[in-house]
């Protein structure tokens, strides 16, 4: 597993991450199975791990936590979300900051995180919704800055919309962000047009998430793909985005070289950018883990290949179902 430095902190991360999201909010999810995956993880080199609130209400960030009680003598980077008090996901323009992010409603939420985790810090707490405009109110800035000198966390980052990689630049230029998570794919490329050298300037990391825009860069969805009842995916997968994701990414399969997979690709296609510090993906079964983590070590996409990718840009805006 190949490191990189996680911005102006100065920690190596593992270039390839965990998204543990689908071990709490997508149905299927199994602890003792999610406890395997991640533990398998660790034993690969991986020693970034991102969780919510969110998730499960805690429950992602209590295998968080288990995760780094059954590793004492490993270096694991930790790193979770508040949620907006609205529940609001995503965050809209004219959400004031009270509605969202008020600072005794920040602060209550840090300590329930910690709790549910079991531990008495977090590397890096971010905001899972983020509004460029909050940046004129510094409550929140301060408030974090609060908890920082109180040791219950040692960075601060947000989580920018979905396809809206422009409403965090004025955090990240405004010093007050140490990270910036945000939608990166071979569809979704738009996060380097301003964003990237935003983050370069100011030397924030970059959180690459979704680098399977949502399942059909692994390949495996179907313009027919249904999941259970209450699944966010059946919200998410309207025929509208479905229909148009699956064909985009079977044209894909076209132009993948011989022995590899389109999972592989999709990840490799985003180590290709050194701006990025590291990329989460979701994995909740063993062969997952172990097939993503190999793909730091095959380093990133050749040249004519990668640029070949770049050509796949899909711009999409924020709908109703996007979320």
């Amino acid at each position: 597993m190949k490191h990189r430095r996680f911005g102006r902190t100065g920690r190596e991360t593992s270039e390839i991450g965990y998204g543990m999201w689908g071990m709490a909010g997508w149905a299927g999810s199994d602890d003792e199975e999610s406890l395997r995956s991640l533990q398998r993880a660790v034993d690969l080199g991986c020693n970034f791990f991102d969780t919510a609130w969110a998730y499960g209400s805690g429950h992602s960030e209590r295998l968080l936590g288990e995760l780094v009680r059954a590793n004492p003598g490993k270096t694991l980077y930790t790193a979770t979300k508040v949620p907006p008090k609205n529940f609001k996901w995503p965050s809209r323009r004219g959400y004031p900051l009270d509605e969202v992010f008020p600072p005794d409603y920040i602060e209550r939420r840090v300590h329930e995180s910690l709790e549910h985790a079991g531990i008495d810090r977090f590397d890096l707490v971010q905001f899972h919704v983020w509004e460029d405009d909050w940046v004129d109110d510094d409550r929140w800035a301060r408030k974090m800055d609060d908890l920082k000198r109180q040791g219950l966390f040692d960075a601060v980052g947000i989580s920018i919309n979905r396809w809206e990689p422009w409403n965090g630049i004025r955090a990240v230029r405004s010093g007050r962000v140490d990270a910036v998570q945000v939608i990166y794919n071979i569809f979704d490329q738009n996060p380097e047009d301003e964003l990237f050298p935003a983050c370069a300037e100011q030397d924030v990391a970059v959180i690459a998430r979704v680098p399977f825009d949502e399942g059909t860069l692994t390949g495996t969805l179907t313009k027919d793909s249904a999941w259970p009842e209450g699944d966010w995916r059946n919200t998410y997968f309207v025929p509208e985005n479905l229909i148009p994701s699956v064909e985009r990414a079977e044209r894909l399969k076209a132009i993948l070289p011989e022995g590899m997979t389109l999972p592989e690709m999709a990840l490799r296609f985003i180590l290709n950018d050194a701006r990025v510090s590291t990329v989460i993906p979701g994995m909740r079964k063993l062969r997952h883990v172990e097939a993503n983590m190999a793909c730091s070590d095959a380093g990133p996409l050749p040249g004519a290949l990668h640029e070949s990718l770049r050509l796949r840009r899909w711009d999409r805006l924020p709908n109703a179902w996007s979320q």
